[in-house]
């Protein structure tokens, strides 16, 4: 029997391929960081799941969030993902897509990647936590605290503290598994001395 994160035990398969494939494991590739930040935003208010179930349809709307593209969106697009019930259609977290895709080709320019920029929160190397138990997992700290107020100066919105904090679990600036988890690296290295 696999033992995982308790907010995962009894979940769908997709959010359990999530948890088991993707949650803390770190990310690097600007484009993927940027698509994290928009689903993060657009999480907002809702569930991790809410957005996980639509993820492939906001793809598809946002043309695989490709900056370039979605910084030449017209009114008439933006009317039409409104009309896209396969995504979240309100009309300031769509609007947050344009605005951090407008911020995230800027920090590009002036950082070289928006990698180089976002992990120098964690100054390139992720933060592995040891927690025993979900309910020392905390929902924001005085880094998630930082980093949205860096992120806001820079141009972007739908950052709060609680956001960031979430984003850099999901691209594995910070390790958050617990470690009775499988997907904790101490398990993985106890398997791999087992072998």
């Amino acid at each position: 029997m696999v033992t995982r994160c308790a907010w995962v035990v009894g979940k769908d398969p997709l959010y359990l391929d999530y948890h088991d494939n993707e949650w803390g494991v770190p990310i690097y590739e600007d484009r993927l960081l940027f698509e994290m930040l928009c689903l993060e935003g657009a999480q907002a208010g809702l569930s991790w799941w809410t957005i996980l179930q639509k993820r492939d349809n906001y793809r598809q709307a946002f043309d695989h969030f490709d900056a370039h593209k979605i910084i030449q969106y017209t009114e008439d697009k933006i009317q039409s993902l409104r009309e896209d019930s396969g995504i979240v259609r309100n009309r300031l977290k769509i609007l947050s897509v344009l605005t951090n895709a407008h911020a995230f080709l800027r920090i590009q320019k002036e950082h070289g990647s928006f990698s180089n920029y976002i992990w120098s929160f964690v100054n390139g190397t992720p933060i592995l936590n040891h927690w025993t138990s979900i309910n020392e997992v905390p929902i924001f700290n005085e880094l998630s605290d930082t980093m949205s107020k860096r992120l806001k100066k820079d141009g972007f919105v739908f950052v709060g503290s609680k956001v960031c904090y979430s984003y850099m679990q999901a691209v594995g600036m910070i390790n958050d598994h617990t470690i009775d988890c499988h997907c904790h690296p101490s398990m993985k290295l106890e398997k791999d001395e087992a072998l």
